[in-house]
């Protein structure tokens, strides 16, 4: 079976991403096939497609928590920050405070 971690280290964000918009048009365009009751795709591209998900969940938080970084590094305020990401400046915080410690970083309260 095909983990997130096997496909992490295979993939970039771009070649994640094309690889699971490949998966997905063809399990559209084969879903949508008139009197086929078929799914699109088979038992492991599947899996492969839900994998891929999370490791662009993954990717896209780890270059949205490095943008914060160098926002802040740049001289961005939270409240700045906060309303880039549609959000408050306390859940921004929180957000990016969570991400450093599950990298085992740790960043003063600023």
């Amino acid at each position: 079976m095909t983990i997130p971690e096997e496909l992490e280290q295979r993939h970039t964000l771009a070649s994640a991403t094309a690889r699971y918009n490949e998966l997905r048009m063809q399990n559209a365009v084969t879903s949508v096939r008139p009197g086929t009751a078929t799914p699109g795709l088979n038992l492991d591209e599947t899996l492969e497609m839900l994998a891929l998900s999370e490791v662009l969940v993954r990717k896209a938080s780890y270059g949205r928590q490095a943008t914060v970084r160098a926002a802040r590094a740049a001289g961005a305020s939270w409240t700045q920050i906060g309303t880039a990401l549609g959000t408050t400046k306390q859940a921004a915080w929180e957000a990016h405070q969570r991400w450093l410690a599950d990298q085992g970083w740790a960043e003063t309260a600023e």
